[in-house]
This record gives structure tokens, C-alpha cells and sequence, in this order.
């Protein structure tokens, strides 16, 4: 490929080049190219032009849009495939993932009653500040990733410890909330991404994911899981022959809730499925689901706001129903989405083998037969720092990468799990595929350049 540069101002007594086109590794949006315009055009225009469809323009019911709810449910029934169809009061429709955060904690905690926020660690960094305006500040807990995805011992010895903190210091319980028939305070919350996770691309393991259940339950937590990236999967061998991946590799832990020992020990279970259309048809859709026991599933529907105005996105949900309603976004997904960004991956993974891991680089992800979501997870060889490298590869290469600090969960400094000062997350999704090596180089010759100094050598 041919570079071009663009001469730029002296550092460090050292004449340099900046390549004149920036390219962004850190921003997790979805490709531009692959978004569906026309799909969703067809789909609103089949919708608006139907008189009978004129309730679409109006508030919405608390839960959502009955027809996308109904086709949710048989959508992810096929692709999950729970020993039992999922009912559609099960789904409820949302402004998406992370608004839908927001509801969750403003119907299910109290900030005087629930004691933590567990977060699985490298965490979704954005989802800190949902957190804390919910009343969190300080009591945000990161739980470190093992092979399997969450340490359970950890998290185990964490609760009972906290448990034991909130027992010694009062034993009245105080709330600020009053009782309302349509939710429960939980003790606990636990929040995680357990399939391609952000940032680390782990795959909790189906033995975790039962752990996990097992331990909300005796510590009463809800663990709230983004469940965004699951469609988007792909074989982890490039040489494998492409085709359609319908089936999810692991039962949700929503999923697992639902029929583990004998199924939830209450009406409201222990686990809600946080769903978006973000990644899988476009962000300015704000439109989501969430899926859970009925019970939990109506509590999210009667938050405030939704209560005020009516469920989320009620016209966009008419439209994303029609284009599955009709196949338009399985599709979508299977035959545009997962080649494109399996193309992605396994070139910016091939990059990574040939001028990164000569450097010292290395990944800590386990090896599994099947790849998937958005980033890429990478250690720095010491004493480098990622914070350092990332400025440097701005300032230097015109390349935005994401430092692995920004990955820590907010607040717990004191945790040796919750430090990432040598690792980098890289998203492969956002840029176009012929660009990604040259990013790779240009990552190089940084860390090269580090490396070098770090060993006192004069750049």
C-alpha cells in the first residue's frame, strides 16, 4: 500500500513524517459501510404507508411494540435455542443497551440498600458513569477474567466479604425506595459481557456461566449481561469455508437462569439479557430489548420514563419488525455482517502474528474454535505502557488506539486485578479491512521506537 505523508513540526530534535490519513482503532462503532439504509427505508415505507399502522406514530405501550416483541421472541428461540420457546412477555423493547442500563438500576437497586457493583475486569468502560449516576460512586468492584472467562472464587470470597462489611456496620437494612409491587431491590449487581467480551474478546465458559448463576442466587445479585455481540461470530480458523453461523455457541446466562436446578428461586430470577440493534443494524436506531422472567421483564417496563412516554423507540421498532418479520436483518447479519467482519479480524489478527508478537506482543485470550464481536485484546512487552504507546501512536502515526487503563473498572484503584498498564484494545470493526495492516506497521514502528528507548538507547 502507498503511504502518504505529510511533513510536521520537530520533536525531541527529531525531524518526522505523520501519515496524512488518520486511521482509528479505538471507536467501537460499526462499519459505516455495512449499515442498511435501504433495508430500512423498504421498512418504513411498508410501514408508513399502511393506514393500519397508524398506532406507530402514537405512545407506545409500557412493554414495547407488540409485533417486534413476538418476532424477538422467535428470532432469538431459533438462534439460541433454549430447550423451551421463549414467550414474548418474556421481551420487552428499549432505547437500547445502555439506557436500558439506566432503567435497570433505577427500578432493581437503592443506593443505600444495594452494597456493590461487580464488574467483570477489562470492563466496558462507558458503563462506569451509568453506574455511578445511579448512585454507585465508590462502590464500583472489578472481578479479574480467568481462562473461563470470570474469576468465581474471587467473586465469591468478594460478596461474602461485602456481605459481612454490610452486616458489621448495621443490620436495619435502610432503603430509600419505597416497596413496589412490580420490582426488587437486589443486594448485589453483577455486570458483564460474557460472549466476545468488550475489550477481551472472552467467552465465558457454559461451566461459568451456571457458577455465576449459582452465586447470584445465594447472594441475591442480578447479573445483567450485554448480549450485544453474540450474533457476530465467525469461524477462528481463516482457511475454514465460510457460511451462515445461525446458532449461538453458548445458552445466554439469562437463558441458564431460566432452567438451571429447577429454574429461578423467585419470580424474578437473577439474570436480565441486555439486547441491542447497535451493532447489528445501526446505532441511530436506539432500539433494544430486554429479555428476563416475566416478572423482572414487566418491572423494566414500568420504569418512570418509560411509564411517562410510553416504551422506547416505539416508530423504529415498527421498522426494525418489519425487516425481521420478513428475513431482511437475518440476512443482514449472516450473509453481510459476519463475512465482513470475519474479513476484518483475520486480517488485522494476521497483521498482529506478523509485526507485533516479533516484538514481544502477546494475547491473552484463549484459543477457541469460534471468534467474534468487535476488538482484539493485546499485552505490551514491559516495562511499556500502553498509555504512553497510545499518545505516542497519535502524535507520531495518526493511529487512535484504545490504552488498557481506560479499560479499568472506575474507583478501584486499590485492585491489582483492575490494572491494565500494558494492555491495548484494538477495534477492528470501525475502520475499512484495507487499512488495517498499515495500522499494524504504524503500531510497530512505535513500540519499536519504545523499546529502543526504554533500553536507553537514543531513539
Amino acid at each position: 500500500m502507498t503511504r502518504r505523508l505529510a511533513a510536521t513540526t520537530t520533536r525531541d530534535d527529531e525531524s518526522r513524517l505523520l501519515p496524512s490519513r488518520q486511521i482509528n482503532l479505538f471507536k467501537g462503532w460499526p462499519n459505516p459501510g455495512l449499515l442498511p439504509p435501504q433495508e430500512l427505508n423498504k421498512a418504513s415505507e411498508d410501514i408508513l404507508t399502511d393506514p393500519r399502522n397508524k398506532d406507530v406514530l402514537f405512545y407506545g405501550p409500557d412493554e414495547g411494540y407488540k409485533p417486534l416483541r413476538e418476532e424477538i421472541a422467535r428470532w432469538l428461540t431459533d438462534f439460541y435455542r433454549p430447550s423451551k420457546p421463549i414467550p414474548t412477555e418474556r421481551i420487552c423493547i428499549t432505547g437500547g443497551a445502555s439506557q436500558n442500563l439506566a432503567c435497570i438500576l433505577q427500578t432493581f437497586t437503592d443506593p443505600l440498600y444495594t452494597r456493590n457493583i461487580w464488574m467483570v475486569a477489562p470492563t466496558y468502560f462507558l458503563a462506569c458513569r451509568i453506574f455511578n449516576d445511579a448512585g454507585f460512586d465508590g462502590r464500583l468492584r472489578a472481578v479479574p477474567e480467568d481462562d473461563e472467562g470470570i474469576d468465581l472464587s474471587y467473586l465469591e470470597r468478594s460478596l461474602h466479604q461485602s456481605d459481612m462489611l454490610a452486616e458489621a456496620m448495621t443490620n436495619t437494612h435502610p432503603r430509600l425506595k419505597a416497596p413496589k409491587p412490580w420490582r426488587k431491590i437486589y443486594k448485589h449487581i453483577i455486570y458483564a459481557v460474557p460472549t466476545f467480551s468488550n475489550p477481551s474478546g472472552r467467552i465465558m465458559s457454559l461451566r461459568h456461566r451456571q457458577g455465576l448463576v449459582r452465586l447470584a442466587r445465594k447472594y441475591d445479585a442480578l447479573i445483567v449481561t450485554d448480549d450485544v455481540y453474540d450474533m457476530l461470530q465467525w469461524p477462528s480458523d481463516p482457511g475454514a469455508k465460510p457460511s451462515p453461523m445461525d446458532t449461538a455457541l453458548l445458552p445466554r446466562i439469562v437463558d441458564i437462569d431460566r432452567e438451571l436446578d429447577g429454574g429461578p428461586l423467585d419470580l424474578f430470577g437473577n439474570a436480565v439479557s441486555n439486547g441491542s440493534f447497535s451493532k447489528i443494524v445501526a446505532p441511530g436506531c436506539r432500539t433494544g430489548w430486554a429479555e428476563s422472567s416475566e416478572k423482572l421483564t414487566y418491572g423494566v417496563s414500568q420504569t418512570g420514563s418509560s411509564r411517562s412516554g410510553g416504551a422506547p423507540s416505539h416508530l423504529v421498532a415498527s421498522f426494525i419488525y418489519k425487516m425481521l418479520s420478513t428475513g431482511t436483518l437475518q440476512n443482514h447479519i449472516f450473509r453481510e455482517l459476519q463475512p465482513a467482519y470475519a474479513r476484518r479480524f483475520h486480517t488485522m489478527m494476521t497483521a498482529v502474528r506478523r509485526h507485533l508478537f516479533p516484538l514481544g506482543v502477546t494475547m491473552p485470550q484463549v484459543d477457541n474454535d469460534v471468534a467474534g464481536g468487535y476488538f482484539i485484546w493485546l499485552i505490551l512487552p514491559r516495562p511499556l505502557d500502553s498509555s504512553r504507546v497510545s499518545q505516542l501512536a497519535l502524535a507520531y502515526e495518526n493511529l487512535v488506539i484504545c490504552a488498557g487503563e481506560k479499560c479499568k473498572v472506575e474507583g478501584d484503584e486499590q485492585n491489582e486485578g483492575n490494572r491494565f498498564q500494558t494492555h491495548l484494545r484494538l477495534c477492528y470493526a470501525w475502520e475499512d479491512v484495507d487499512v488495517l495492516e498499515e495500522a499494524l506497521i504504524r503500531l510497530q514502528r512505535v513500540i519499536r521506537r519504545e523499546m529502543t528507548r526504554s533500553n536507553g538507547v537514543a531513539a
